[in-house]
């Protein structure tokens, strides 16, 4: 009986040494027991999404090791498993993006959107692992994700914006070029946490709509919304080419 507890300890101990080298950035050797499983999975449910999804379900825990296993086996089928596993355990959507870009299994931009169509409320994890993981391309990053879930550009700027705040006017304008009709939203979450830029981030939001006058107001409006001083507000006003008529009645409402 001594003895089959001792041998149930290492069986365990075993399984949390092959756990946490899952873990690690370096170069791993795979779970030879993962891949024949993951292997028999997608064999019973002829998809390897479907097969993701049931792993997922049963064994949540093991989802990130799952994908990096079935990437690595089935390269050619690296959209269809991280739609899969994102949508089956969001909670792990950064650490499946960050897995996707790190194995290069496809474009940047192509992993971006994908992971936030998979879990559009996830989007932020998605900008922050994807630009952590290639600087680079932060602009493309940038314009994708807003492109893809507009509703949520204010929360995207403000997410990169703070992790990158050296390129605040970067994102903004990037963002604006992409989806133009909603620059008040992303001057209103900037504002919030980046007051001391005002004059920045209202600049280059209005230069960023300048073609269209209504939603240049609006911006006005957030900007006063968000403290900015009246005689601020007019001289932004006035410099866009509003007349002085025109900025009362917005200086009005407030």
């Amino acid at each position: 009986m001594r003895k089959m507890y001792i041998v149930a300890l290492l069986a365990v101990a075993s399984w949390s040494v092959q756990g946490t080298e899952f873990s690690q950035p370096e170069p791993k050797v795979a779970d030879p027991y993962q891949v024949k499983f993951l292997k028999r999975q997608v064999a019973q449910n002829m998809s390897v999404g479907t097969a993701i999804r049931s792993i997922a379900s049963h064994y949540p825990q093991d989802v990130v090791p799952i994908v990096d296993i079935a990437l690595d086996t089935y390269p050619d089928k690296y959209r269809e498993i991280i739609y899969a596993a994102i949508s089956a355990q969001p909670a792990s959507t950064q650490e499946i993006v960050e897995l996707a870009l790190n194995k290069e299994v496809g474009s940047c931009p192509s992993i971006v959107k994908l992971a936030i169509k998979a879990e559009p409320s996830y989007v932020d994890f998605v900008v922050q692992a994807a630009a952590n993981a290639t600087p680079d391309e932060l602009d493309e990053i940038v314009r994708v994700a807003v492109l893809t879930e507009p509703n949520s550009a204010d929360y995207i700027v403000q997410t990169l914006s703070r992790e990158h705040p050296s390129k605040l006017v970067q994102i903004l304008s990037t963002a604006l070029d992409a989806v133009p009709y909603v620059g008040e939203y992303m001057v209103d979450s900037l504002l919030a946490i980046f007051p001391a830029q005002a004059d920045e981030v209202v600049s280059t939001a209005i230069k960023g709509s300048s073609s269209q006058r209504e939603q240049v107001l609006r911006i006005l409006e957030s900007a006063q919304d968000a403290g900015v001083a009246d005689d601020k507000i007019r001289q932004y006003g006035i410099d866009a080419g509003f007349s002085d008529e025109e900025l009362a009645g917005v200086l009005s409402d407030k």
